[in-house]
């Protein structure tokens, strides 16, 4: 419960279903004591997730946080749950989806949003709302450096610069690979926007990587590599999943140099077995350790990898994988992040699951949604 002040009303806001008393004070003088109560949630909106699976104990660290998802359909809701499956704050937006969401430092809900003419993960605005439903940034394409259709990720760096993905196009001469001379080929891009949404660095995948070196790109054209996330490595520079080439690229965030590839084809050795497929949310983890979803298309079960990369020398190292069940697999999008030390939570989203899983693949906790949610975030706790 907390108590905000907009303008010259003081506006109390609490969880659902919660009741309180209150006494109104007139100057010095007390007034009578009155009790409230907020609202259910609409019915309609607390189907969207339901409990499935709940161990009796849970990790500490888990049951006092909560999970953010996002519906990308429409109606575009958001909704964060605690530990019991239950929605505890959700948002609507009637005419387009919310592509994907991320919940900031400063307790708002960044966010990209699209009506349905945008496919899946792509769109083109930008929103920041804060839990009250206020809007704190909103950026349409078009608007000041924001110039290109952006996609599957945003967030603020330690700058608070806006930092996302774009949809690049650029026409190549496919004709000696049996195309035309005016073939576009579609690839990815990095933006990064100030606070008042100017552009403050571009990169382009087109920079570092000719197509005219993928015998498959009459093919791919339309979709060359198709990357579904960033983050920032622990050194300040970019991690670039590509779902379509299976690799993480490693890009510097000065130079735009492609520094390394990890993955089918790239500069890494792995273990035998121990190499990964496809990838979304890659991230560094503050063990230093390269966590990742794999979709596992070649085996049909998706898994959680964790890697140590001796960068120098070009090795990947395994420290943890997860096999998950069959009925989790999910042969595209997807998410894992460390909760505590001993557990995950992963989104299926294809199984249109999260889970809570323990090192060893046990699943804790899981919930359904009545929508295919693209990643799910962790949120130790709410103001």
């Amino acid at each position: 419960m907390e108590i905000v002040k907009r303008g010259s009303f003081w506006i109390l806001q609490a969880l659902p279903v919660v009741s309180f008393f209150c006494m109104l004070i007139s100057g010095c003088r007390p007034g009578g004591v009155r009790k409230f109560a907020t609202k259910e949630i609409p019915l309609a909106v607390q189907e969207m997730v339901m409990p499935a699976e709940m161990q009796d104990t849970l990790p500490i660290r888990f049951s006092k946080g909560f999970s953010l998802i996002a519906r990308r359909d429409l109606p575009g809701q958001m909704y964060i749950i605690n530990a019991q499956g239950n929605i505890v704050w959700y948002h609507t937006i009637k005419d387009a989806g919310f592509k994907v969401a991320h919940f900031t430092k400063a307790s708002t809900i960044l966010s990209i949003v699209a009506p349905p003419s945008y496919p899946t993960s792509y769109g083109d605005e930008i929103l920041e709302i804060s839990l009250a439903g206020d809007t704190v940034f909103h950026l349409k394409k078009g608007e000041s450096g924001f110039d290109k259709t952006i996609h599957h990720e945003v967030f603020y760096n330690t700058c608070h610069q806006l930092v996302t993905l774009t949809l690049e196009k650029k026409v190549f001469d496919l004709s000696k690979l049996g195309g035309t001379k005016t073939d576009t080929v579609t690839g990815d891009g990095i933006l990064i926007l100030d606070d008042k949404g100017n552009k403050v660095w571009s990169w382009s995948v087109f920079d570092v990587l000719d197509p005219l070196t993928d015998p498959d790109i009459l093919k791919d054209k339309a979709d060359w590599l198709h990357a579904n996330g960033l983050s920032i490595d622990r050194d300040g520079n970019y991690l670039l999943s590509f779902y379509l080439s299976g690799q993480v690229w490693k890009i510097d965030a000065k130079s735009g140099k492609l520094i390394w590839k990890l993955g089918r084809g790239g500069d890494f050795s792995f273990p035998k077995g121990g190499e990964f497929y496809e990838s979304h949310a890659v991230h560094r983890t503050a063990k230093n350790q390269l966590l990742l979803f794999e979709n596992g298309t070649n085996k049909k079960r998706s898994g959680v990898w964790a890697y140590t990369l001796d960068e120098p020398g070009r090795k990947a190292n395994v420290n943890l994988f997860i096999e998950l069940p069959l009925n989790l697999y999910s042969e595209r999008m997807g998410s894992a992040y460390w909760v505590d030390e001993a557990s995950l939570l992963v989104c299926s989203s294809q199984a249109q699951s999260v889970s809570l899983l323990d090192t060893t693949g046990k699943i804790l906790w899981r919930v359904r949604t009545g929508f295919i949610p693209y990643r799910a975030e962790f949120i130790d706790s709410l103001p």
